[in-house]
């Protein structure tokens, strides 16, 4: 008997892409009216709802009425919903985005009768190497996907396993998940075609059913399908329709042979479209902005604010996991999508950041108005830098900032405001107008501490915080119109700030704790730290016209403008900062190259400013201008316009005391299309492997990428928070495309694609259109400045020995900072510590208030162990036990704690615990 048939009916949703949401809203509702209807006709119907439940939800919430009528197909097992919130891109989000997609739609499918309890990946281009982990630490066993699965695979299911170990049968849709399609062009044909199909493919099933995923974008199945399928039926061939939790589960076998260890991104059967991760930059930053900002919410939220501000939360969550699509951050859509995926992903920040900020002001209501409350984000001790708006000093002065425990830090002033903010004349008949700028006692963003009224002038004196007494405005009315009428004429009405600088505050804060500090003038000059000081004493930041130090890190200005910088251990990276840039005559999802392109590598001219020369930090500015074609030529793509601009860009070079690394960021206002950009950091020695960290692990990539499909494997990859190779090791921070070029002798890191199409019908790398050819000149940055920062640690002993794991957390997140609203003048509070987790390669991905179970509300904390040996983990803090709680928080083991909590982490492990 020849191989059954199983048939999946389904649909591919595209939330945004070549339309905006609300124009594919209008279709699902017309799509899944369709498939309720069907259904509920015909008993032996099934139907697969894509994975993501972002689809259901926006149904229901223009159908609201067709509820239980969808839950009764849910629970009847005709549909099949969840386990995603949204089928995401996997690579542009981090992995805290990943768990929580996760969560939130196997929650919501929950309540509309359960989740399918397979990992669904459909059409994402390629996948992360902890999938698997992930899934199986939600408990689902199985996955189903396309894209990205090596050449190795010869069958149609294989066993991905994760680098911890874990491991989930998958579903190899090598055919695409439309493969059905074809089979049904012509319904009377369906029998004999479905043979050919089987006959053709016949080495990938075995002995196990065919899959025909008989569905694709943006469609209902034709309502006629299973009347088709039964008359194709025979004793022949055996044709079921099937659910694809059904067919994984009732049809085909557990045991495969062929396993798959970590990421998927080869492009031998199907396209991966590495382009979108360097394509519209904008969105990937605003994506890293939004998740450090909820991120800190939660953190601070949980730590030191007793309100609940889970609706907030989980709006911003659902908002961030929103513009993860696979079609939304990547960039792939048009102008309108664009705009309005960063229109969600400002809001979420906005909502996040509403959190953060009432969190904060708890503890900020116990320190004084004249002090400065800073958090840390982190949960290990550090010494942060912060810029605080001071008082300038008198010449000669020395600022220093006091802790609550009475030690003194020295400062660093880095610019000073004017002191003059507004001096006018007018007739004395209009000093009523200049009173109405007055709110209550603020004028120009300051208080008034005090005003000078004497016949034909008015002085105000502002201040941060006042020292004189009340200020009434309504005796300032008074007087002010007595004066004007007893001196009429001409007036001067002056504004004058206290003398005002921005200080450079070195603050010691407890691991997720707080730490206050006061800016006040220090009655002995500080001593500056040397490089000969004791080993507990940092060595300062020093620049001079070419030259940046910091006793850790050293940096030399070239003549051509990059930078030679000497590590810790004396490696040295030259030539670092060569921009290179090139024709892109591609689409928002491929790069490629015009056949006669021009490179430009060379500025012509180059600039550098001292701006600042320590000792807490040292800066400089080197501003190269190059000559940038300004298109491909209008008459042949193939070629770059011979016109070109010159286009000034500024590299800032910063140390730090105490930093093993140098800080860069690049900034240019682009006025070139089709072009791409490119920051190289070359090595001392040629490498055969980067290794880069995202999504709870480290990935090591070689210098090829697997091709065989159509889609030119160019070994352009992702990096999330660092990229090492060799002795360099970069870190970003933003979802980031790097690669290795010239044979393995440098890093080069895209700072810009600039591309005008989302799909081009004829491309030199690609095979097949990935859409209609539609324009999108947002998509080319013109006029926008772009920015991009990271910091290089030049350093031999790889990415393990320089301890990224740690330096790029405190890279990524910066302490935060908040003027204290109790009185002036008092008593600093005490440094409050909050958790600690201590343990080398760990990152801890997430903490944050959960309800939990019958033992009430507690924290919890996700730790990833970031090394292939595992590590142990000690978490610290006011909490007497722990519960180890799945991904979907489920409590697996509850230990009661006396003196901390200890946790052995396996290689790659992720590790979720609740303590209370």
């Amino acid at each position: 008997m020849r191989n059954p048939a199983v048939f999946v009916p389904h649909f591919h949703w595209d939330r945004e892409w070549y339309e905006p949401f609300q124009v594919f809203r209008h279709r699902l509702v017309a799509a899944l009216d369709t498939v309720l209807e069907t259904a509920e006709a015909n008993p032996d119907f099934r139907f697969t709802v894509d994975g993501q439940m972002a689809a259901v939800e926006d149904y229901l919430e223009m159908r609201p009425e067709n509820r239980d009528r969808l839950v009764a197909l849910v629970t009847g097992g005709q549909l099949a919903i969840g386990p995603w919130l949204i089928l995401l891109d996997e690579f542009l989000c981090s992995g805290e985005t990943i768990v929580r997609n996760l969560q939130m739609g196997w929650a919501a499918a929950a309540e509309l009768g359960g989740s399918m309890p397979i990992g669904y990946l459909p059409d994402m281009f390629g996948h992360v190497a902890q999938m698997p982990q992930i899934l199986a630490r939600a408990g689902i066993e199985h996955a189903a996907l396309w894209r990205g699965v090596p050449g190795s695979v010869d069958g149609h299911a294989f066993r991905w396993r994760a680098p911890d170990g874990s491991e989930v049968r998958t579903e190899f849709l090598f055919d695409g998940y439309d493969n059905g399609l074809d089979v049904l062009l012509v319904p009377d044909q369906i029998g004999r075609a479905l043979g050919e199909y089987a006959e053709m493919t016949a080495d990938r099933w075995g002995d196990d059913p065919v899959l025909a995923m008989a569905g694709t974008d943006h469609n209902a199945p034709d309502p006629r399908l299973a009347t088709w399928l039964r008359r194709a039926s025979g004793d022949e061939r055996a044709i079921t329709i099937a659910t694809l939790d059904e067919y994984i589960r009732e049809h085909v076998r557990d045991e495969v042979s062929a396993v798959v260890t970590g990421e998927l991104r080869s492009h031998v059967r199907g396209n991966i479209l590495p382009g979108v991760l360097s394509v519209r930059l904008g969105l990937k930053q605003r994506m890293a902005v939004a998740e450090r900002t909820i991120d800190h919410a939660e953190r601070l939220n949980a730590l030191w604010s007793r309100r609940d501000d889970s609706p907030f939360l989980s709006l911003a969550w659902h908002k961030i996991i929103e513009s993860t699509a696979h079609d939304s951050v990547v960039g792939s859509g048009t102008d309108e999508t664009s705009d309005q995926v960063e229109a969600r992903l400002a809001e979420a920040t906005h909502a996040a950041r509403a959190v953060r900020d009432a969190a904060l002001a708890v503890p900020a209501a116990l320190v004084p108005s004249d002090a400065c409350l800073v958090a840390n984000p982190l949960p290990f001790p550090r010494t942060a830098l912060v810029e605080v708006d001071v008082v300038a000093p008198p010449s000669g002065t020395v600022l220093a900032a006091t802790a609550a425990d009475g030690s003194a830090r020295p400062v660093q002033l880095i610019s000073e405001a004017p002191t003059v903010l507004s001096d006018e004349r007018m007739d004395a008949s209009q000093l009523e107008r200049v009173l109405r700028r007055i709110h209550r006692r603020e004028l120009f963003g300051r208080l008034i501490d005090h005003y000078e009224l004497t016949p034909g002038s008015l002085v105000f004196h502002l201040a941060e915080v006042p020292a004189s007494g009340p200020f009434d405005l309504l005796i300032l009315r008074r007087e002010v119109a007595a004066a004007a009428a007893a001196h009429p004429g001409e007036w001067r009405v002056l504004t004058l700030e206290e003398a005002r600088a921005t200080a450079l505050v070195p603050v010691r804060v407890p691991a997720s704790g707080l730490a206050g500090f006061r800016v006040e003038p220090s009655d002995r000059t500080p001593v500056r730290p040397t490089t000969s000081a004791p080993a507990t004493a940092a060595a300062p930041a020093t620049a001079t016209d070419r030259t940046l130090s910091n006793g850790l890190v050293e940096v030399a200005i070239a003549a051509d403008g990059t930078l030679d910088m000497t590590g810790t251990d004396g490696t040295v990276l030259r030539g670092v900062g060569r921009l290179v840039d090139g024709g892109d005559r591609g689409d928002s999802y491929n790069y490629a190259p015009p056949a006669q392109d021009v490179l430009v590598s060379e500025p012509t001219e180059v600039t550098v400013e001292l701006l600042e020369d320590g000792p807490l930090r040292a800066r400089t500015r080197v501003t190269r201008v190059y000559e940038w074609p300004v298109a491909l030529s209008s008459d042949e793509r193939d070629l770059r316009d011979s016109r070109t601009v010159p286009t000034p860009v500024e590299t800032l070079v910063e140390v730090r005391v105490g930093e093993p690394f140098v800080r860069v960021s690049t900034s240019f206002l682009n006025q070139s299309a089709d072009h791409r950009l490119r920051f190289h950091v070359p090595l001392p020695e040629p490498v055969t492997v980067s290794a880069s960290a995202g999504q709870f692990a480290v990935t090591e990539r070689g210098l090829t990428a697997e091709g065989g499909w159509g889609e030119y494997p160019i070994p352009t990859f992702p990096a999330s928070s660092f990229v090492s190779a060799g002795a360099a090791t970069v870190l970003v921070d933003h979802a980031t495309e790097y690669e290795l070029v010239a044979d393995g002798s440098a890093i080069a890191l895209t700072l810009l694609r600039a591309i005008g199409s989302i799909s081009v019908n004829i491309h030199p790398l690609r095979d097949e259109p990935a859409a209609s050819e539609i324009p999108a000149p947002g998509a080319q940055d013109l006029g926008m400045r772009v920015e991009n920062r990271f910091a290089v640690v030049p350093s031999s002993t790889g990415w393990q020995g320089a301890n990224a794991v740690a330096l790029a957390e405190d890279f990524r997140n910066d302490v935060l900072v908040a003027r204290g609203t109790a009185p002036a003048g008092g008593q600093l509070p005490p440094d409050a510590p909050g958790l600690r987790v201590d343990g080398a390669d760990i990152l801890v991905s997430s903490i944050r208030r959960v309800e939990g179970d019958e033992r009430g509300p507690g924290t919890e904390v996700r730790l990833a162990a970031m090394s292939d040996t595992g590590s142990t983990a000690r978490v610290t803090g006011a909490f007497t036990e722990a519960t180890t709680v799945d991904l979907l928080g489920r409590p697996l083991s509850a230990t009661p704690v006396t003196d901390g909590l200890e946790l052995a982490l396996g290689p790659w492990e992720i590790r979720t615990v609740v303590v209370r």
